[in-house]
């Protein structure tokens, strides 16, 4: 069985030996985009920051469930997508309605991506992406803005890496028609 080594992987056996840092350091790296990852399933900032949460505490709550098989990143995404729907199912369930306060989430969303989508350019792509179909979106998201190998995005995903590859040629295709001459420069 094959053990990877990237930063995140690192950072949590260091915190599995008792250096302390190494908690602040792994949440840095992958919360805030675990939230966005989130957010692109449940469309509310609120409910992803806490999924999110609840997926980085289960992380350091329950130590043997991480066994160092995939990156940390993808054993977080895939965690943080299986609550996402969860979540979906349980709100369909209830059928909640959105409240008032739709304008302080949309604020808290700007700014969640003014963290992670500095330059113009990005934001233009990140538009564009969003008119993407959901698989689609996904792929381009874990694999550009994510940088998970086509394995690693293909196991959070639940398909096969070919399928990664298929669904970002398409999306590629799908992306210069949408942004016309930008994409040029973008692509």
């Amino acid at each position: 069985m094959k053990e990877l080594s990237d930063r995140g992987s690192r950072c949590y056996r260091r915190w599995l030996e008792g250096d302390e840092s190494a908690a602040g350091e792994i949440m840095e790296e992958l919360f805030f985009g675990l939230v966005y990852f989130v957010d692109s399933f449940v469309r509310d900032v609120h409910a992803a920051e806490d999924i999110a949460m609840d997926v980085m505490s289960d992380l350091f709550v329950h130590r043997h469930r991480y066994d160092f098989r995939v990156s940390l990143k993808t054993y977080l995404y895939m965690r943080g997508k299986s609550r996402a729907i969860d979540h979906l199912r349980h709100r369909k369930a209830l059928r909640i309605e959105p409240l008032d306060g739709a304008e302080d989430s949309a604020c808290e969303r700007e700014e969640l991506e003014e963290r992670l989508l500095v330059s113009e350019r990005q934001r233009a792509v990140r538009e564009a992406v969003d008119k993407l179909p959901k698989d689609m979106r996904e792929a381009v998201w874990l694999v550009y803005f994510e940088s998970l190998s086509y394995s690693e995005a293909a196991r959070v995903m639940g398909v096969k890496p070919k399928q990664i590859d298929n669904l970002l040629y398409r999306a590629k295709k799908e992306l210069r028609s949408i942004l016309g001459e930008e994409a040029r420069d973008l692509l």
